[in-house]
């Protein structure tokens, strides 16, 4: 298994960043448009604990399906989504929530696996880990700009 952290402080109130978070929708815009990123789950999205939501994401070239499950949901806390089927061969995704002085200070702590067997070590090295690192790169820059 592998994983990836990534925090941030995002200067607003905790109702006003979940409340972005619990339109599965707004995954849309911070995601980089370079994974053609479409939502194919029929509107409206609902969040909450047992939601799927399926997408497609296109990566090198490859067009991928993605299915995630919302595992856990607490609102203003935090929510995990779990890859149901897509691009790894495992993927949990937990996104929390805290109030500081500052705003709300936002984690990102995503576990994940890949197909490959012993192959698997170098294909993170040379490609998954640094597009993770650029997606949440986007995402971070994302919140920046939406939470001014």
């Amino acid at each position: 298994m592998f994983s990836f952290i990534q925090q941030q402080i995002i200067n607003s109130d905790i109702e006003s960043v979940f409340s972005f978070f619990k339109q599965p929708e707004n995954l849309s815009k911070t995601t980089p448009r370079w994974l053609n990123f479409e939502i194919i789950t029929p509107l409206p999205l609902i969040m909450k604990e047992g939601a799927e939501f399926e997408y497609t994401i296109r990566l090198y070239k490859i067009k991928m399906h993605w299915k995630t499950l919302i595992s856990e949901y607490r609102p203003l806390e935090y929510f995990i989504d779990e890859q149901v089927n897509g691009p790894y061969k495992k993927w949990i995704h937990k996104h929390s929530f805290e109030i500081i002085d500052d705003g709300v200070l936002m984690l990102d702590y995503v576990q994940y696996d890949l197909y490959g067997g012993p192959l698997k070590y170098l294909i993170n090295k040379l490609f998954v880990q640094r597009s993770i690192k650029q997606i949440f790169r986007y995402r971070k820059e994302i919140f920046e700009k939406e939470f001014l």
